[in-house]
């Protein structure tokens, strides 16, 4: 009782797995697994010929010289590999397969003597193909060894926001624009030029005005015959209107005194 009771304790089990974060030491009685759930995939051929020139290159033989005994045999090996593994099999395969059979028992056969028409070798329609089949493999690799978008090469793309600048022209204020009007204003004097004529005033025009204006028995104010807008070659004449007049007498000057203001006044007839 005392040798069990000093007896080490049991070293704990590795968790055979881990479900959510938790170890699992002891798999479920009812687990079940089926017997096809591992598969073994060997290399993958893309047909009967890409295996046949496999088996050729891999031992270093002579495609024009093919030993189609030994091909053969390492082919059939393959074929039942694959059967073996439970992978399916192309009918291609197994027509290969037949063709190989018939080119080694056509091999077999006792050749003609010589003379006669001499057969063609058995294996020259298969030489062929493979020769074909292998010009078509080296260029299928050169095109896939080419820069492939999204394999070696990834277009780069950038969001370029609009940086087109406006350019705005400048506000002028109205001290500015009086400012450049005065400037042409300046330069337009330099090209100007004076031109001096004589106004058309006619004093006799002017007499039958200064008549009009004076009705009847009626005074009028001397310096209201005269008209300051006209300038001075107008006040002139309206003068040189008031003397002719006085000298034909036609009209009549009043003065109450020294210095007073001066009337007009129409004559009588007579």
């Amino acid at each position: 009782m005392e040798a069990d009771a000093m007896a080490p304790p049991a070293p704990a089990r590795a968790p055979a797995a881990r479900v959510r974060g938790q170890p699992v030491t002891e798999l479920p009685k009812d687990l079940y697994i089926p017997p096809d759930a591992l598969e073994v995939f060997l290399e993958a051929f893309e047909g009967p010929l890409d295996l046949l020139l496999y088996l050729i290159r891999r031992q270093n033989l002579d495609i024009l010289d093919i030993p189609i005994a030994e091909v053969t045999r390492q082919y059939i090996e393959y074929i039942n590999l694959m059967k073996e593994l439970r992978l399916e099999l192309a009918a291609e395969y197994l027509v290969m397969a037949a063709m190989l059979a018939e080119i080694k028992s056509r091999m077999l056969l006792p050749r003609p003597a010589a003379g006669e028409d001499e057969e063609e070798d058995p294996r020259a329609e298969l030489v062929r193909r493979l020769q074909e089949y292998e010009r078509y493999k080296a260029a299928a690799q050169e095109l896939d060894q080419l820069p492939r978008v999204a394999r070696d090469l990834f277009p780069a793309s950038a969001f370029v926001p609009d940086r087109s600048v406006v350019r705005r022209p400048p506000e002028v204020s109205l001290d500015e624009l009086l400012t450049a009007l005065r400037d042409v204003l300046a330069r337009a004097e330099l090209f100007s030029s004076h031109q001096v004529q004589r106004e058309a005033l006619s004093v006799r025009e002017r007499m039958s005005e200064v008549l009009s204006r004076l009705n009847g028995e009626q005074f009028v104010e001397f310096t209201s015959l005269f008209k300051p807008e006209e300038g001075r070659l107008g006040l002139v004449v309206t003068f040189l209107a008031v003397l002719e007049l006085l000298k034909e007498s036609l009209i009549k000057l009043v003065q109450a005194e020294p210095f007073a203001a001066i009337y007009v006044k129409a004559a009588a007839d007579g």
